[in-house]
């Protein structure tokens, strides 16, 4: 994967009080991603464009589009990410 594909997967973090309180709590952050990206496929784009170590990947799909939870290893901390991505 590179990062072109990485970027059509990843769209943008998803950010709400929820969401807020799963990066303090669960070392956890959400994303909006493309419809037809699988677990396997947002796991390997988040590690490439964050260069981050994620632990699990889980998807839901809303009506307002696919959300990936993504909790990272004690390694890496969300808020680190969540900083450096200006969400905190």
């Amino acid at each position: 994967m590179d990062f072109e594909e990485a970027y059509h997967i990843i769209r943008m973090p998803y950010v709400t009080e929820k969401t807020f309180a799963l990066i303090e709590k669960q070392n956890k952050m959400v994303f909006m991603v493309s419809d037809e990206a699988t677990k396997s496929q947002v796991k390997r784009a988040i590690e490439l464009m964050y260069d981050v170590k994620v632990a699990d990947v889980n998807t839901l799909r809303t009506s307002t589009g696919k959300k990936a939870y993504v909790t990272f290893t004690t390694d890496t901390p969300a808020s680190e990410l969540a900083s450096r991505l200006g969400v905190l």
